[in-house]
């Protein structure tokens, strides 16, 4: 250690000396050493490479692993240092990056120099079927990104373009710390997206007709309960899905299928059905507005579909749990700075937007009709309903709290 501490100070003395410039050779009138920009870099990459090696001999290897690699910017000639970035690598499990350094400390020698390459050529042989393994992963992972990248295009044109639907997403997690203290209203509050967040970035599917799945999620608040359905194609009415689901009571022997509604409440004609306007028309074009931490957030470009979709995968562990805590921290980071915005628009998070508005959705309705409702924004790629059974008391107590602005019905007038 006593050792690492010399090579920093020598390091820091380095950093002080002004290297001479072109034509400054002939005015150097000191006894003092003196060192070309070239010189300079060159000795400044030994003391890297040197501090490298200390932090190898006590295991530091994140710190060895920095060091190597600052002392192969100051010169990538250093074949030593790229042997250290490339050992540091190995134990840190970076098989990739260790083929990498491994790779460009052999091209920095010469076919006659060979015998500086011992160490490397070693290590080479030595880490083959790791780095191999580790490059075809990637490769595989570069592919798959692709495809990912593709899709979301895809859905980002048919959705914005083509339907004109506005897409939004909700926060990915419920607190900016691992120990944030919450009471039981905050968690109550906290979770009003929970259903989403498992099926948070599935996206809408196409089949080979070229025909739009989207998911849908169905709310029973009455009943605390939901259900999540992967593909609701778009030409398919709200009925349809609702008579599989909810069948009449004549059909069922005057029992409902759901263990949960012991009254039999939930018939498809017995059903009203809501979409939420989460957003003001004035509202939805204004990348700088304000909103709560639990409201939707509109995606107003292609690239902010795109990190939501890979943020979303990656928070499910699809990506390793390495990107998934480095996903947790960004989306921590993006909380809390909604927080803050809030806090110094409002005063506090406990002066809550007011519950959003309600639009009553007649089940004969398509689903593509409900899309292409300006007034609907789809949170989380998911499609959401909210379906109450007409005569139980949380209807009557929905629609104090959320005002209704219509009913989306079909046009049954007869054609003239």
């Amino acid at each position: 250690r006593d050792a690492i501490n010399h090579y920093y100070e020598a390091l820091a003395w380095a950093n002080k000396i002004e290297p001479l410039q072109e034509g400054d050779l002939a005015q150097a009138d000191t006894d003092d050493p003196t060192y070309t920009k070239e010189e300079l870099d060159e000795q400044k990459s030994a003391i890297c490479s040197n501090i490298a090696l200390m932090h190898m001999q006590i295991k530091n290897w994140g710190y060895a692993r920095d060091e190597a690699k600052r002392a192969t910017a100051f010169n990538d000639k250093n074949v030593k240092a790229w042997f250290r970035l490339a050992k540091s690598y190995e134990m840190l499990k970076q098989w990739e990056a260790a083929g990498d350094a491994i790779d460009a400390g052999l091209q920095t020698t010469t076919t006659g120099e060979a015998n500086k390459n011992a160490d490397l050529l070693q290590l080479q042989r030595r880490l083959d079927a790791h780095i191999r393994r580790a490059r075809k992963l990637r490769q595989e992972r570069a592919a798959k990104r692709a495809v990912r990248v593709s899709q979301v295009k895809a859905v980002w044109k048919h959705a914005t373009q083509e339907l004109g639907v506005t897409l939004g997403r909700t926060s990915l997690v419920a607190s900016v710390t691992d120990d944030e203290d919450d009471d039981d209203d905050e968690v109550e509050e906290e979770s009003r997206w929970h259903q989403h967040l498992p099926n948070s970035g599935v996206l809408p599917l196409r089949n080979s007709q070229r025909e739009w799945s989207w998911p849908c999620m169905f709310l029973y608040p009455s009943h605390k309960q939901s259900d999540f359905i992967r593909e609701f194609p778009e030409q398919d009415m709200l009925a349809i899905h609702m008579a599989q689901m909810f069948p009449e009571l004549e059909d069922t022997n005057g029992e409902t299928p759901m263990p949960w509604d012991v009254n039999n409440e939930f018939a498809c004609s017995q059903l009203a059905v809501y979409f939420e306007v989460h957003h003001h028309q004035s509202d939805k074009n204004d990348k700088k507005a304000v909103i709560h931490p639990d409201s939707v957030e509109i995606l107003h470009d292609q690239g902010s579909c795109m990190k939501f979709y890979e943020s979303s995968r990656a928070l499910k562990g699809d990506e390793g749990p390495e990107m998934a805590n480095v996903v947790r921290a960004v989306e921590r980071k993006h909380l809390y700075q909604q927080r803050k915005k809030w806090k110094q628009e409002h005063g506090s998070l406990w002066a809550k937007p007011d519950p959003a508005p309600v639009v009553r959705v007649h089940p004969a309705m398509t689903l593509k009709d409900v899309l292409q409702d300006e007034r609907l924004v789809v949170p989380n790629f998911i499609v959401t309903f909210v379906l109450i059974p007409e005569q139980h008391p949380a209807h009557e107590a929905f629609l104090k709290e959320h005002k209704c602005l219509g009913v989306l019905q079909p046009d049954f007038s007869e054609p003239s």
